[in-house]
């Protein structure tokens, strides 16, 4: 007598490979976070569901499902930012986010809404050359044609600002 018996499982056992845009990242990883730090001082903390690092010529590391980056200052959080996408082009040290961007000073508790900003980590500034929307700590609305700011995002300046503003008393 002959016995032969077959099975099948609708289970795959195939490896998931992350694919963005039509391209294979060369790396990924999920629910990462990234500490950086100066003289033993945390200086920022990115955190990101899905990061991708691509090599090549010109090398980058994307984050195509948002990232969450913290700044501190003197060991406190001072700023947050966070972002539906963000990209690092390594060779010439700039980070840009897009997509519902949020930057929030934790210390003025003041916000800054727009669509896309720059970090060049070469120059230690954070700037936009979209419109955004500044909401003060008093309720003030300004709308700008973009800002700029230091890496920590504690002095900035606003460009063509307009909107609703509050007069000080002379």
């Amino acid at each position: 007598m002959f016995l032969c018996i077959f099975s099948c499982n609708s289970k795959s056992n195939k490896t998931t490979v992350f694919e963005y845009d039509g391209k294979f990242p060369d790396e990924s990883a999920r629910n990462i976070e990234i500490v950086m730090s100066e003289n033993g001082q945390i200086t920022f903390t990115l955190f990101a569901p899905l990061m991708n690092k691509y090599y090549g010529e010109n090398p980058y590391t994307d984050f195509p499902e948002g990232i969450t980056v913290s700044s501190y200052t003197n060991g406190e959080k001072h700023s947050t930012l966070t972002a539906n996408y963000a990209i690092n082009e390594e060779s010439k040290q700039r980070y840009e986010a897009s997509g519902n961007v949020v930057i929030v000073d934790l210390v003025k508790e003041e916000s800054i809404l727009t669509e896309k900003i720059i970090w060049d980590k070469l120059k230690k500034r954070i700037f936009s050359d979209v419109e955004i929307t500044q909401i003060k700590a008093d309720g003030t609305i300004q709308k700008g044609d973009g800002f700029e700011s230091d890496e920590k995002f504690t002095n900035y300046s606003i460009r063509n600002p307009r909107g609703e503003f509050i007069a000080e008393e002379l």
